[in-house]
């Protein structure tokens, strides 16, 4: 139990809240496709239900956590936006550019407070691991920044050489994998700038969602 009553997300969980929505996603969108149909009507079930479990995740959070992060609440506000837009316009390219929007506001917020000074990663995760000085807050938000305009780029690409059944599923098998490989890769840094052993597990857990 964390201070104030507030307790701290297991890493399952944490996932859970961040992916759920996206498994919910591709669950009925895939029982939706008509045989011969158009595809449209499959992407509009899937949007759907996306945006509902998106709202139920951020609810669930708050229930279970007794809180919401930033984070969480900008991802389901963009979901909830792009998800009307593709819905109202029967378009699935809205949903599509929800990531790469996400990922280029993230990375523009991260990268500018780096230049300025600012480790808004901690703010945004409202999570401090014992030890860890300024110049390491300062190095992973610059580095996280950069990751997010990455992986903006990588949807893209994506999103015009891949069919849209195949990007969703890549939003598991390519992102989901990038993002922890990427997190694995700033343990050391942040140990040798004052984190210790003991926090490498909150590290792990508390990842920034890649919506």
């Amino acid at each position: 139990m964390a201070e104030n009553g507030e307790k701290k997300p297991t890493g399952w969980l944490h996932t859970l809240v961040d992916y759920g929505p996206l498994l919910v996603f591709l669950g009925v969108y895939k029982f939706s496709q008509p045989e011969g149909g158009s595809e449209i009507a499959a992407v509009i079930a899937g949007t759907g239900a996306f945006m509902v479990a998106a709202i139920l995740a951020l609810a669930f959070s708050k229930w279970k956590f007794g809180k919401v992060s930033p984070m969480l609440i900008l991802s389901t506000t963009l979901i909830v936006g792009f998800g009307a837009l593709t819905i109202w316009l029967q378009d699935e390219s809205f949903i599509q550019f929800k990531p790469t929007a996400i990922y280029l506001l993230f990375g523009a917020v991260l990268i500018i407070g780096w230049l300025r000074d600012r480790a808004w990663l901690q703010v945004l995760l409202e999570a401090a691991f014992e030890g860890v000085t300024h110049e390491g807050w300062l190095k992973l938000s610059r580095n996280w920044g950069y990751f997010f305009i990455f992986l903006a780029g990588l949807n893209e690409v994506m999103v015009r050489t891949m069919s849209f059944e195949s990007w969703l599923w890549a939003k598991l098998w390519v992102f989901l994998p990038l993002t922890f490989l990427f997190t694995f890769t700033q343990i050391p840094m942040l140990l040798k700038h004052g984190l210790s052993l003991e926090d490498t597990d909150e590290v792990l857990k508390d990842e920034p969602p890649t919506g």
